[in-house]
């Protein structure tokens, strides 16, 4: 028989893991990777039958879901976060693949945002590859927007149903998690030599609001989908305004004159 491993790395979900799990149970196993809650994540995941590990020296998601992987022992790896939640339509679709040859699951993404599914300004269908095999396929080492590894060359086939993603929560919610995102982007830009200008990054912030209620037609989404541009636009703004501001740090660390 062909056996499916959910995989989660959580970290404070208590919000969201309950919903998450309860999508997830047809799976063989459910494996939670945790990197140190401190809140109800770890006793929720352990109600709904999942294989609880820790692993709290942080060192990226990359890194985070190649642990987590290891420790799955089925043939195939559905890897969703805690925000996220599996439609019937999904299920039916994974399972149907699984029992076919070896690919790299695609699937659309439909995101939740401040009361509403965002369908428009290029957030739908974001499609996600999530689903493969366990020895065919793994991530990347990326501190963000890691990427999953493909060296065999296995065809990609998009599966049917949506991955719901419950993204923010609120307002607050939107601003942490995306500095959060910026300050890791920013790291890892700065780490490979990378420069910009504050005028790049006000170029990239204004783009970026064109792009998605203009071109990617935001303003069907109404209000939401403004607000979601603006937001977006600062956030994009933010990532390159600090990798410039680690440049100058580390150009005024250089101008100094060295101690007597």
């Amino acid at each position: 028989m062909t056996t499916l491993s959910a995989i989660i790395i959580t970290k404070n979900e208590e919000a969201h893991l309950a919903q998450c799990l309860q999508t997830l149970q047809w799976a063989d196993e459910i494996i939670v990777l945790d990197s140190g809650s401190t809140d109800a994540t770890l006793d929720i995941a352990v109600r709904h039958g999942a294989r609880v590990e820790q692993a709290c020296d942080w060192q990226g998601f990359g890194v985070q879901r190649q642990r987590a992987q290891a420790l799955a022992t089925c043939q195939w790896v559905l890897m969703v976060d805690a925000d996220e939640r599996v439609t019937p339509e999904l299920r039916q679709s994974i399972q149907r693949a699984i029992r076919g040859k070896p690919i790299i699951g695609r699937m659309a993404r439909l995101s939740w945002c401040f009361g509403g599914f965002i369908r428009h300004a290029g957030w739908y269908p974001d499609p996600v590859d999530r689903l493969y095999p366990r020895e065919a396929a793994h991530y990347n080492a990326d501190l963000v927007h890691e990427k999953l590894q493909n060296p065999h060359g296995l065809p990609v086939q998009t599966l049917q149903g949506d991955l719901l993603h419950f993204t923010y929560d609120s307002m607050r919610h939107y601003l942490v998690k995306s500095a959060q995102y910026a300050e890791l982007w920013a790291q890892a830009r700065h780490a490979q030599g990378r420069t910009c200008s504050l005028t790049t990054a006000f170029l990239h912030g204004l783009g970026c609001f064109v792009r998605m209620y203009l071109l990617k037609a935001g303003f069907l989404d109404g209000r939401r989908g403004l607000l979601l541009a603006l937001l977006s636009s600062h956030s994009t703004y933010v990532k390159y305004a600090d990798l410039w501001l680690r440049g100058q740090t580390q150009r005024h660390q250089i101008d100094q004159p060295p101690q007597s």
